[in-house]
């Protein structure tokens, strides 16, 4: 069990190079890290009899596997898949995230001894001293407010502390970086509307994170210059590295740091690098044949059905070229050098897609830290990427808010 006075006791005991650091010693250090992944997304039948996170399951992300693996907490994710922006599709948007946050919500009072909801960087660290595992809490699409900014106030309360701005599709606050045509999605990012505006303000002021993933680039230096406070891209990658839609290139990069924020690089596997065609072809026979065709169907699935598609699919990963940790490395090396070291942090995007080879589940963190090690990061830049960047920045809309 962890605890910070332990990683008092090892600080700076490592010795000077990779290549000295035994097996033993890189787990001790990353035992005394505080790791916080930015992006976790829970399924939609999260906290049911079929998906428990007190025990092993077919989640990327479960309690025993974050003890496993030494992830000692992060953002649990409040999803709301996008809809077109009428009123039905806004009724349902706000469903979703009702029901996403009322499942963790059940998972606080099942497992309390656990795992506890934290609502600031302070709360976080005194969860965290206590062995107990650390949650907050983000809103993935701001539509799940709705059609105004009046629930913002409410979901401050419940705790959330950021809310990613757009999912796939533009909705009424931003343009996305992946516009949906079935929508009637204009092909260019329109950039904030008004209410988004109004929205930044209204975060700002309740001590609530933006975060500009899966915003257009318009619309994502729009929110950097209108926020009074860092922003925070939760779960990106970088063009430089792999150009994809989803992807941060190095002016966004630059603007992020330059305001203090910090953009977490994530471990999806399509964000990374080119996926194998025979692995793409296979895992695509799969989805088909289980009726997996789109984001919909996989919340809507049965239990089993779902448990066949990870089984499967995992054995395809073992049988085809896979998207490796190195390369999900390469892109926070390129966001460390244009952003510098202050500015970055890791995510996985576990549950919502995410994993690579090496780094597939909250039960294969150490690899992270070890990799890092090897590549010649110190321990102090491994703790700032592992939370303390977060952190900072959390600590800072904290100060911010005025609430």
């Amino acid at each position: 069990m962890k605890r910070l006075a332990f990683a008092l006791a090892i600080s700076l005991a490592l010795p000077a190079t990779a290549q000295d650091i035994t097996e033993a010693e890189m787990r001790a250090f990353h035992n005394s890290l505080f790791t916080l992944d930015s992006h976790i997304d829970i399924a939609g039948d999260f906290m049911t009899a079929s998906l428990d996170p007190g025990g092993l399951n077919r989640a990327q992300v479960n309690l025993p596997g974050m003890r496993i693996g030494g992830l000692d907490g992060g953002f649990f994710i409040v999803y709301t898949r996008q809809s077109p922006n009428t009123d039905d599709g806004i009724a349902e948007m706000r469903a979703m995230a009702e029901a996403r946050y009322r499942a963790l919500e059940r998972m606080f009072l099942a497992y309390p001894d656990q795992i506890a909801l934290a609502t600031t960087a302070d709360e976080a660290e005194e969860i965290h001293a206590s062995g107990r595992l650390v949650a907050l809490m983000g809103m993935e699409n701001a539509a799940g407010l709705g059609d105004s900014i009046d629930d913002v106030p409410m979901w401050a309360d419940r705790g959330i502390r950021y809310v990613s701005l757009t999912h796939f599709g533009h909705n009424l606050f931003s343009g996305s970086s992946n516009p949906r045509p079935e929508y009637d999605d204009a092909p260019e990012d329109p950039g904030l509307s008004d209410l988004g505006s109004d929205l930044i303000a209204a975060l700002n002021d309740h001590g609530i994170m933006v975060d500009i993933s899966h915003v257009g680039k318009v619309s994502s230096m729009e929110a950097i210059e209108l926020s009074r406070t860092p922003v925070i891209a939760s779960h990106s990658t970088v063009k430089a590295v792999h150009d994809n839609a989803r992807g941060l290139d190095d002016e966004q990069l630059r603007a992020i740091a330059e305001m203090g924020g910090v953009a977490q690089i994530t471990a999806f596997r399509s964000y990374i690098a080119p996926v194998d065609e025979g692995l793409t072809a296979a895992i695509g026979e799969l989805r088909d044949r289980l009726g997996l065709l789109n984001s919909a169907d996989f919340s809507t699935a049965s239990p089993a059905t779902l448990e066949e598609y990870a089984r499967e699919r995992d054995s395809l990963r073992d049988e085809f070229p896979d998207v490796t940790l190195d390369q999900f490395l390469d892109h926070l090396d390129h966001a460390v050098e244009v952003a510098g070291i202050d500015h970055v942090g890791l995510s996985g995007d576990f549950d919502g897609g995410g994993g690579v080879d090496g780094w597939d589940a909250a039960a294969d963190s150490f690899n992270v830290t070890r990799a890092l090690l090897e590549r010649g990061y110190s321990e102090e830049d491994i703790r700032k990427i592992w939370g303390e960047n977060l952190l900072r920045v959390l600590r800072a809309t904290e100060e911010a808010a005025v609430r």
